[in-house]
């Protein structure tokens, strides 16, 4: 690995290029974005978040040009994570209220009234059709199914394109940036917004949480490790919210919830492969998916964003350990940028065996998952949240903490581990610091979608997951 203090500089000013790259992609009211197909002018709302602020139409990069629940949710988390550490300022304020009322207003539309006002399938591109949502499928929208919907336009109106829905891990996702936003010191309008809109989101997952849907890569309608995990987390932290609040049946019925979510995702490990799977097959999911597909970088993501802060399904959960440090070892084979470094690296990594979406490459949002997963690893071991049978043991008998008995030495093998990915991200980002969604597999070049709001989330999230490491260590 390159020379560690001009690594460490790459970051602090990545980290504050990161902030003011991914805030062009929230509340981006100067964009418009032209869709002829469907004859739409999308104008961005205040708080609405868009994947990218890039306009494309698959010519050849994609059009990421909405507001995805999952995504818009990682991003904001973010952005309160940038604005505790001063990368942005008090801007952020406003930009956290709006995004807390634009979403309140996302959970109000209504599919069933949106049809009785619009014959918009008459005005849309004959050839588009095909990919356009039926009426009968808009007129289910109703109630709470509005928050299975996986994406948005950013102008606040239902996306009328054909998707992968259900999607339920963005409800989980929005009511843990909710409950986090909650902890800033802010006005009383602002908290009783995020508690409304907490409160909704939790009662979703509660409701739904026992039901198939599509992955974060919308791909795969089953039973998901990564849907399964955000939800649990944030129904758990529900569970106590709502028993501050004197709210004695949610808090119960969000508890229960999560403690059976617990069971299901144990259901998940693999003994004999011996990692998690990412999903478990349900009468909705194709019969001829290969197994293969089921070891993903989606397990390590969902640790890292549900945040549990020990036992099973958290960074100190050895399983865990173990499917990472294998999809480590895959994409080091897979990758031809990977097999041609030399030296101690860490691998630029993907998101699953046989993936074929653009470069079928390395993402930047998995890479730096990586780095986050062990400066979060570190973290706990420095904050001794390591206290059952001796985990720090079991965590250093997986390679490729291997060796490391102690505590301290468990500590900086983990911290030198979440550099070298960290190092491999700075060696495949180019000297403007954009990042796009994915880089070659082959040259490195940056492919898929340009300026992916997400990517910049990850490197905010994993460089400030590196100082809390070190300040749990110097505590």
């Amino acid at each position: 690995m390159a020379n560690r203090d001009s690594l460490y500089d790459w970051m602090e000013a990545q980290a504050a290029l990161s902030a003011k790259a991914m805030l062009r992609a929230v509340s981006a009211t100067d964009l418009v974005m032209k869709r002829p197909s469907v004859r739409q002018e999308i104008h961005p709302k205040p708080g609405s978040v868009l994947a990218t602020p890039e306009t494309a139409s698959y010519d050849p990069n994609p059009d990421y040009f909405f507001h995805w629940l999952r995504d818009s949710s990682i991003v904001i988390d973010a952005l309160r994570v940038a604005f505790e550490e001063k990368l942005v300022g008090p801007e952020a304020v406003r930009h956290f209220g709006d995004f807390l009322r634009f979403s309140l207003d996302l959970c109000r539309l209504d599919g069933a009234a949106f049809i009785a006002a619009h014959d918009f399938r008459s005005t849309v591109d004959p050839a588009f059709l095909p990919h356009v949502r039926t009426e009968r499928e808009l007129q289910e929208i109703v109630g709470d199914r509005v928050l299975g919907e996986t994406r948005y336009n950013a102008d606040g109106t239902l996306d009328l394109i054909k998707w992968s829905r259900p999607q339920n891990d963005g409800p989980a996702l929005r009511a843990l940036t909710a409950s986090r936003l909650l902890r800033l010191d802010v006005s009383a309008a602002f908290a009783q917004e995020a508690t409304e809109l907490l409160t909704i989101d939790l009662d979703y997952t509660a409701k739904h949480w026992s039901e198939p849907c599509f992955d974060l890569w919308e791909e795969i309608p089953a039973h998901h490790y990564y849907t399964r995990l955000v939800q649990q987390a944030a129904l758990a932290v529900g569970a106590e919210f709502m028993a501050e609040k004197s709210d004695v049946a949610r808090a119960r019925a969000y508890r229960h919830a999560a403690a059976d979510l617990l069971e299901k995702l144990d259901e998940h490990y693999d003994a004999a492969e011996r990692h998690y799977l990412a999903f478990l097959a349900d009468a909705s999911t194709p019969p001829d998916i290969p197994p293969a597909r089921r070891f993903d970088m989606a397990v390590p993501l969902g640790v890292i964003h549900a945040a549990r802060s020990q036992g099973p399904h958290s960074v100190l959960d050895p399983r865990v350990l173990e499917t990472l440090q294998k999809l480590e070892t895959f994409f080091a084979d897979a990758y031809p940028i990977n097999r041609t470094r030399t030296g101690p690296n860490a691998p630029a990594m993907g998101r699953y065996p046989g993936d074929v979406y653009y470069s079928g490459g390395a993402w930047y949002l998995s890479t730096l998952g990586a780095a986050q997963f062990y400066y979060q690893l570190a973290g706990a071991l420095g904050a001794g949240d390591a206290r059952a049978a001796d985990p720090s043991a079991r965590i250093a008998s997986v390679s490729p903490l291997q060796g490391s008995p102690s505590p301290t030495k468990s500590f900086d093998a983990a911290l030198a581990r979440a550099d070298m990915f960290m190092d491999t991200v700075r060696l495949y980002t180019p000297p403007s610091g954009e990042l796009s969604e994915q880089f070659s597999q082959i040259d490195g070049a940056q492919t898929s979608a340009r300026n992916l709001a997400w990517s910049y989330a990850a490197m905010i999230t994993a460089h400030s997951s590196r100082k809390a490491a070190l300040d749990q260590r110097r505590s």
